[in-house]
């Protein structure tokens, strides 16, 4: 296991020649996390976060992320790194989520900010660009939010993606691509792609501002038109005699002419002389980039759990696919075996624990029961 692990780190390293990690945690540092990491003072009722690999884990170490510590708490802490552009390239939004606890309502979510969010007052009303992972609460709601800001709002995907709910670390990846095509996968595999443009009800959008931009374009053309006509019906000949220092400047004069209509075209005129030409605007798609974020520079927490207990580890924002791929193998990949087979463990250890305890708890019943027979017929001999 430790030469496979050397191998994937090592291929790791080779892909960040390759890669651009704009951002990459794992908390193995210590305490020293709370330097990177920002709680806000918004609401004085937060709850707080610490640093735990939580009762059953792969690595001690290694597993150890950001865990919810009080029940029925807001939380809000977020980590800023250097602003990005993605326009163009692929973003990668990848990490690791816990819910011990057995979740029953909260979130397990997380958020992609702009360089310039206020991390000290960092709250619901905070604007973010992309908002990604699983959010449960009771039977109804157990979904993969994926969230983006486009235009001023909000928009989520339209396709009902489930989430995992047992109490496992699962991987999260979100990866959304220059050529308008998404993909979001939990423990490596795909569970949900296709087409950022439809999938997220954003053709109505783009269809509104297309026939806004084209009927901008249908008014110009008809003026145009109307123009080209009149110039068609103009008699050009300019009278050899004609002195323009004495005459003044020559004005072409109007001959007669059927009344405009749209597609008509005057009989006889060279296909050159006529000017139109129908236009479409076509660049009205440059203006929806539709998952193209600007200044990119925060990533955070602010959610709510009734319950808390949650581990939010693995944290990495990429433009390389493949490095998403290898860095969740050598880190969730390495760990979750384990991490099962301690549960297993313990679960064993718990229930052995409590049959001791029943076995325990019938003897000592027996025990009474014998003492109280034994006392009642030592009182019979007595009277």
């Amino acid at each position: 296991m430790a030469v496979a692990r050397h191998l994937l780190w090592a291929v790791c390293v080779l892909r960040v020649a390759l890669a651009t990690v704009y951002f990459q945690e794992e908390f193995l540092d210590g305490e020293r996390w709370r330097n990177r990491w920002v709680q806000s003072a918004n609401d004085s009722q937060f709850g707080h976060f610490r640093l735990s690999s939580g009762k059953f884990y792969g690595h001690k170490e290694k597993d150890k992320g950001l865990q919810t510590t009080q029940n029925g708490r807001f939380y809000a802490i977020s980590a800023r790194f250097k602003p990005f552009s993605n326009k163009g390239k692929t973003l990668v939004i990848q990490y690791t989520v816990k819910h011990e606890q057995k979740m029953d309502c909260g979130g397990g979510y997380i958020k992609v900010f702009p360089a310039d969010v206020d991390q000290k007052n960092l709250s619901g009303k905070s604007q973010y660009y992309i908002m990604f992972g699983p959010d449960i609460c009771g039977f109804d709601i157990k979904k993969v939010h994926v969230i983006l800001h486009f235009k001023n709002q909000y928009h989520s995907n339209k396709k009902p993606i489930r989430c995992k709910v047992d109490g496992f670390t699962h991987l999260y990846t979100l990866i959304l691509r220059p050529d308008l095509t998404y993909e979001v996968r939990i423990d490596g595999q795909g569970i949900e792609s296709g087409s950022i443009e439809y999938d997220w009800n954003l053709t109505s959008l783009k269809k509104m501002d297309k026939t806004s931009a084209e009927s901008k374009d249908w008014k110009q053309e008809e003026e145009d038109k109307l123009q080209d006509w009149e110039k068609h019906f103009l008699d050009a000949s300019k009278p050899s005699d004609w002195n323009s220092e004495l005459d003044g400047e020559w004005q072409a004069h109007m001959l007669q002419k059927p009344p405009y209509q749209d597609g008509l075209k005057p009989e006889g005129i060279d296909k050159d002389v006529w000017l139109h030409q129908k236009m479409k605007n076509t660049n009205y798609l440059t203006e929806y980039d539709l998952s193209e974020f600007e200044n990119i520079g925060a990533i955070g927490l602010e959610l709510w759990q009734v319950r808390s207990g949650t581990i939010f580890d693995n944290f990495l924002i990429t433009d390389d696919e493949e490095y998403a791929e290898n860095f969740g193998k050598a880190t969730w990949g390495e760990t979750k075996g384990p991490e099962r087979e301690m549960d297993a463990i313990q679960a064993k250890e718990e229930v052995k624990k409590a049959r001791e305890e029943d076995e325990e708890e019938l003897l000592m019943g027996k025990f009474d029961g014998n003492q109280n027979n034994f006392r009642r017929f030592h009182r019979r001999d007595e009277l």
